[in-house]
């Protein structure tokens, strides 16, 4: 069916014809205006008893309230997983210079990373990319301009600025496995679970930078379990847990690991704080369900005690 321009009388003829009570249709519009139609729709499914109908009883209001909570949900999100990015990358960049030194001619040489043949090509593609982000911040990042117009060469303390945390999650799979196990061991963890939580934020980062709906996004990858699964006594289904595994609490846990004691109190009250706000908002929909769709247990609070 071809979709067509609809008016904003139009599109809340549509939430109303699907059982949507509108209290105050002109603040209705403003909305839908500056907030598009097609990012608040994207949340009507949680309200919804069958397709394109809405429980009976759902207001505008709570439709608008989650998009408000999923976009708080979001900010707070975003802004620990910058701290985590900047983090990681001060660490990566100070444990490999000490190595290979500051100059990237020397530190991006092939044989600087992993001889596993299997990975020939990624190390190969990797690099490409790290060079490539020299070649193009080479002129319009001020430090980067800095270093190759006074020093010829660019370090990686200050190429990581200018890498995506994408690209520094792919970098770090490259590493020979001494460089990743002591990477890795500053965070006391293994190698391997810190690629995957590297990733997993990664993608997130992607979400929560491009607006994109957060609350029920879930990820390819799984993270280990842990003993904060085990604590909160989460839910097994077919031996899996089914909460905190590829959901965004999984990311909750994964702050808990990497982020300081302060970092994450702070921004255990923030979220604690939103839905509060929420949980007076919603009538329709109690919030523990929303709580398990976006793959919180019931007990969630809980986590701030665990060490």
């Amino acid at each position: 069916m071809k979709k067509v321009f609809r008016t904003l009388d139009e599109q809340i003829d549509i939430l109303k014809n699907r059982g949507l009570i509108v209290f105050d249709e002109e603040k209705a519009k403003d909305i839908l205006l500056k907030e598009n139609y097609f990012f608040i729709s994207g949340y009507r499914h949680f309200f919804e008893s069958s397709k394109d109908k809405f429980i009976k009883g759902t207001t505008f209001e709570e439709l608008y309230g989650i998009f408000i909570f999923d976009r708080k949900l979001r900010n707070i999100f975003f802004k620990n997983l910058l701290v985590i990015e900047n983090n990681v990358k001060s660490i990566m960049s100070y444990e490999l210079s000490q190595v290979y030194g500051a100059n990237d001619k020397e530190y991006l040489l092939p044989k600087n990373y992993s001889n596993d043949p299997m990975q020939v090509r990624q190390v190969h593609d990797v690099l490409n990319k790290m060079n490539r982000q020299i070649r193009i911040n080479g002129s319009t990042h001020t430090a980067t301009y800095h270093y190759i117009t006074n020093y010829g060469y660019v370090p990686m303390w200050i190429l990581v600025k200018v890498i995506s945390f994408g690209l520094m999650s792919e970098y770090y799979d490259i590493l020979k496995d001494a460089d990743k196990n002591r990477i890795a061991s500053v965070y006391k963890m293994d190698s391997v679970t810190f690629s995957t939580y590297l990733h997993i934020l990664s993608n997130y980062r992607n979400v929560c930078a491009h607006e994109d709906i957060l609350y029920e996004h879930k990820t390819q990858r799984t993270i280990p379990d842990n003993k904060y699964h085990e604590f909160l006594n989460i839910e097994k289904k077919d031996d899996e847990y089914i909460y905190g595994k590829d959901d965004l609490f999984a990311v909750i846990l994964i702050f808990k690991q990497l982020l300081s004691k302060d970092e994450f109190k702070e921004m255990f009250n923030e979220i604690s704080y939103e839905f509060d706000i929420l949980d007076g908002k919603t009538n329709i929909i109690p919030t523990i369900k929303l709580l398990n769709k976006i793959g919180f247990p019931d007990n969630w609070r809980d986590i701030i005690n665990i060490d």
